[in-house]
């Protein structure tokens, strides 16, 4: 017999998480704990408003599935039952993370894929003005950080950007834009990330108008994220993108993420593995796709005032395992 309890919680910020939609000061997410044997499996998600997605709407979908649950349903199964998005990745990973109690292992050796001892990752800088994200970004530096993803709205793109390089000339740069762009005028703003040394510009046009891609020679890497959830979306892709943000939060859980990455890599797409803002719990969920992605993005907690107990080892840039 199995029992499965979900709930809401809020974990404040340190700091301000600014992006091109809105401001944040907290993280609110859905934690779901699933019993069997004696022995508990926890999975977490982050519900996203960008998605239609809200606390009481995924508690709506957990108190949906809960009969199905309880009845012994697997991740397969959940495929079927739930929509990808943030109220299937809770469930799938928990039933993951019971899976590994129920059979002595932990989520590696269950996976199957060999765990790395140190995941280096980006640190995201948040929108502010030129000089204040330029201090960030020297600050991040100082501490150890070796990638530095750079969010930004549609002004001030090459003071903040040009601020940013020269308080870090050598470092490792990736854009995000969050749909904020337009068709007009990207050209040349991928060629100021071009000559500023970025390494690749996400999604810089809205999901809904990405079509623009298509005919679009660029001089950098472009990676979907809004405009890419599930395998699904795949072939919509492919002649408008070079590269895939894969969040559990968007696929489901890791039961469709590794389905996604394996696709994508097979459809040659490169891999970039991102997170919402969350705490460990949801990050040790994705961590079996990090040895197949070219860019890592799971520095959600480092924006928490606290993680969880016993939560993730991280340090600036890299969680050591």
């Amino acid at each position: 017999m199995r029992s499965m309890h979900f709930y809401a919680e809020a974990w404040p910020l340190h700091t301000a998480f600014v992006i091109a939609r809105g401001s944040r000061t907290e993280a609110k997410v859905v934690v779901v704990k699933i019993e069997q044997q004696g022995m508990y499996g926890v999975g977490e998600c982050t519900p996203y408003a960008r998605y239609g997605e809200s606390e009481a709407s995924v508690m709506q979908q957990l108190a949906e599935v809960l009969p199905a649950v309880l009845q012994g349903a697997t991740r397969q199964d959940l495929q079927r039952l739930m929509p990808a998005g943030a109220a299937r990745n809770a469930v799938d990973s928990a039933l993951w993370n019971l899976e590994c109690h129920l059979n002595g292992q932990d989520l590696w050796q269950l996976s199957g894929i060999q765990a790395p001892q140190r995941v280096v990752m980006a640190q995201t800088i948040a929108i502010g003005t030129p000089e204040a994200m330029a201090f960030a970004a020297r600050e991040q530096e100082i501490k150890g950080a070796t990638l530095l993803k750079i969010k930004l709205d549609d002004r001030f793109i090459r003071e903040r950007l040009v601020a940013i390089r020269a308080a870090v000339p050598r470092m490792s740069l990736i854009v995000d834009a969050n749909e904020s762009w337009q068709a007009k005028g990207l050209e040349e703003r991928c060629q100021l990330l071009t000559d500023l040394g970025v390494a690749m510009l996400e999604q810089p046009l809205p999901a809904t108008d990405d079509s623009a891609l298509e005919n679009f020679v660029h001089p950098l890497p472009i990676c979907a994220d809004e405009s890419c959830h599930t395998s699904d979306d795949l072939v919509r892709l492919s002649r408008r993108y070079q590269m895939v943000n894969i969040k559990l939060d968007k696929t489901g859980g890791l039961t469709e993420g590794l389905k996604l990455a394996e696709q994508a890599r097979l459809q040659g797409f490169d891999i970039m593995l991102g997170c919402m803002l969350c705490t460990s719990r949801a990050i040790a969920a994705a961590l079996p796709l990090v040895p197949g992605a070219r860019f890592v993005d799971l520095d959600g907690p480092t924006w928490l005032a606290n993680d969880i107990k016993l939560g993730l080892a991280f340090a600036c840039g890299a969680i050591n395992l």
